[in-house]
């Protein structure tokens, strides 16, 4: 990731991977979705890494 990549929100995760938001949390709080950071109060995500752990699913 280069400083110019903008980093993911949960509602664009929820868009790209077609699933609700609360199963974003669910898979949270379960360790199993993609990695997520806390950035202050804000739950981030790497682009790059949601789409390795889609390719994981698989």
């Amino acid at each position: 990731m280069n400083a110019l990549d903008r980093l993911w929100t949960v509602e664009d995760v929820s868009a790209f991977l077609g699933v609700p938001i609360a199963t974003l949390y669910q898979w949270r709080h379960h360790r199993t979705g993609p990695r997520g950071r806390k950035i202050g109060r804000h739950l981030r995500y790497v682009p790059e890494d949601v789409m390795s752990w889609v390719q994981d699913q698989e």
